[in-house]
C-alpha cells in the first residue's frame, strides 16, 4: 500500500513484522498427508427441550448466598439482585426466541489449523452503483462474544437506512468467535495465544477472498487485531480500536505522569487526558486492582474456577454479568442492581451468558489468559513491532484504563483519528453502537481519502 512505501522511503528502513508462522490446534498429531478442508460451511444455532430442561433444573436448585448489608456491588455480584435475574431467566427468558435472534445473521464454520472457526458474515442488502463495500473484521473479547456486535452491524452495513450518512461508507462485516469462545472449537494443544489467533483470522479473511480489509477490536480483540496489523500490514487497510493498553515503563513515563498532574501540556497531555487520567492512584492503581482479580486467576489456574462456572449457570451469570456492570461504568459499584438494566436488557445480557453456557466454553475462554500471559506476562512483548497501518482510536470515558494520544503514538505510529467519546465504557459496540459506528465511519472515510 502507498502509505507503507512512503514511510519506508522516508525512514530508510524496512518494517519489522511478526513472523506469521503456522500452527496445529486439533486433537492429536497433525496429519502428515492430506490438505485441510477449506470449505465454508453454513451453520445454524439450535437448541432442544433437553438443553432447556437441564438449564431450568439447575436454576431451580439455585442456592442463595445472603450478602452483607449495604454491599451493593462492592463485594461482587449482589446476591439479592442475582435472585431477581435468576427468576427472570427461569420464568420469562425465552432461549428459543433468542436463538432465532442469533440466527438472523448468516453463521458459518470453517476449519483452520485443525479446529472449527465460527463466524458471522453480513453483507449490505443494497449498495449504490459504483460504491465500494469495505470488508471489516470485528473481534470481541472476554467475557463477550460475537453477539456484542448485533446492534452495530446494521448501522455499518446499511448506514443510510439508519440515518448515519448518505451511504458513502458501507461495510460487509465479519465477526468471528475467538477459538475457545462460543461456537468456535477450543484448541486442543497448549500455547494458543493472540498471535495464533491473528494468524488464523488472516487465514479466514484470505479464505473468504479478501486481500485487504479493515480491522476493529476491543479487549482481546484489540490485541488480536493489533497483532494482525503487525503480522501482515500489507493486508490491513486500517485498524480501529476502542481499547488500547500500553504498558511501557521507565523513568521518562514516571516523570510524565508526575508532571502531567500539574502541567499536562508540558508532557503532551490534553485537558481531557488529564481529566480522564487523574487522580492517578485512584484511576490507574486502586480501580485497576479492584477490577483485575479475575486476571490473575485466569492467567494462572483458569480450569479450577472454570470447572465450577461450567457446572453452574447461576455462578456463570454472576461472573460474567458483574463485568458488564463495573466495566460499563465505575459508579455502578454503588448500585444494588449494578446499573445493568440502565444500559442493557436482561434478554441481551442473558443471551451472551447463554452462548457460554450452551457451548461449555467458559473454561477454554478463561484459558486464553494463561496462554497469553505464560508467554508474555506484561502483555508488552510485541510493542517493539511498531504499527504503521492507519489507526483510529475511540477512547470511551468509562474504559478501564485511559491511554493518552501521546502515549498511543509510541506504538501506533500512524494515528489518523483519536476521538474522546462522550460516554460509554468497555463494551462499546454493545452499549453505544451508534457512537462507535460513527467513529469507525469517520476513520475509514479519512483513510479512503488519503
Amino acid at each position: 500500500m502507498w502509505w507503507m512505501l512512503l514511510y519506508w522511503l522516508r525512514s530508510g528502513r524496512k518494517f519489522k513484522t511478526i513472523d506469521m508462522g503456522d500452527g496445529w490446534w486439533g486433537s492429536g498429531e497433525r496429519p502428515l498427508r492430506g490438505k485441510e478442508d477449506e470449505s465454508i460451511r453454513p451453520f445454524k444455532i439450535e437448541t432442544s427441550d433437553k438443553e432447556i430442561e437441564d438449564l431450568h433444573r439447575r436454576l431451580d436448585n439455585f442456592r442463595f448466598t445472603p450478602h452483607v448489608e449495604g454491599a451493593a456491588f462492592h463485594y461482587g455480584f449482589n446476591s439479592s439482585y442475582l435472585r431477581k435475574v435468576v427468576a427472570y431467566w427461569r420464568n420469562q427468558f425465552d432461549w428459543r426466541k433468542q436463538v432465532e435472534v442469533l440466527n438472523k445473521y448468516p453463521h458459518f464454520h470453517t476449519t483452520i489449523e485443525g479446529i472449527d472457526i465460527h463466524f458471522i458474515h453480513v453483507k449490505p442488502s443494497y449498495v449504490p452503483h459504483g460504491r465500494a463495500v469495505q470488508p471489516l473484521l470485528m473481534v470481541h473479547g472476554w467475557p463477550g462474544s460475537f453477539y456484542e456486535f448485533y446492534k452495530i452491524i446494521p448501522l455499518l452495513t446499511e448506514p443510510a437506512r439508519h440515518g448515519l450518512n448518505e451511504g458513502d461508507v458501507v461495510f460487509e462485516v465479519i465477526c468471528p468467535s475467538i477459538p475457545g469462545y462460543g461456537f468456535s472449537e477450543a484448541p486442543h494443544q497448549k500455547g494458543f495465544d493472540s498471535i495464533a489467533t491473528a494468524r488464523i483470522f488472516h487465514k479466514l479473511m484470505n479464505r473468504l477472498g479478501f486481500k485487504e480489509y479493515y480491522l476493529q477490536g476491543g479487549d482481546w480483540g484489540s490485541r488480536i487485531t493489533t497483532n494482525m496489523a503487525q503480522m501482515l500490514p500489507q493486508s490491513v487497510k486500517g485498524l480501529h480500536l476502542n481499547c488500547v493498553f500500553i504498558s511501557k515503563q521507565g523513568l521518562g513515563r514516571l516523570i510524565s505522569i508526575m508532571l502531567g498532574a500539574y502541567v499536562p501540556w508540558l508532557v503532551g497531555l490534553s485537558t481531557e487526558d488529564a481529566r480522564r487520567f487523574y487522580p492517578f492512584m485512584q484511576k490507574n492503581v486502586y480501580d485497576v486492582l479492584r477490577e483485575s482479580g479475575y486476571f490473575h486467576i485466569q492467567g494462572t489456574k483458569p480450569d479450577t474456577l472454570g470447572c465450577g462456572l461450567n457446572d453452574s449457570p447461576v455462578g456463570l451469570a454472576a461472573c460474567i454479568l458483574e463485568k458488564f456492570s463495573t466495566w460499563t461504568d465505575r459508579s455502578f459499584l454503588y448500585k444494588d442492581d449494578g446499573g445493568l438494566e440502565s444500559k442493557y436488557s436482561l434478554d441481551e445480557l442473558l443471551t451472551n451468558v447463554m452462548i457460554y453456557w450452551v457451548t461449555s466454553s467458559i473454561v477454554s475462554s478463561m484459558r486464553y489468559y494463561k496462554e497469553n500471559l505464560s508467554k508474555d506476562p506484561s502483555l508488552n512483548a510485541y510493542s517493539r513491532y511498531g504499527i504503521y497501518v492507519p489507526t483510529g482510536i475511540a477512547d470511551f470515558p468509562q474504559e478501564i484504563l485511559h491511554t493518552p494520544h501521546v502515549w498511543a503514538k509510541d506504538v501506533y505510529k500512524n494515528i489518523i483519528t483519536y476521538s474522546y467519546m462522550p460516554r460509554g465504557g468497555h463494551f462499546a459496540a454493545f452499549e453505544e453502537p451508534k457512537l462507535l459506528a460513527q467513529d469507525i465511519m469517520q476513520f475509514v472515510r479519512k483513510v479512503e481519502q488519503l
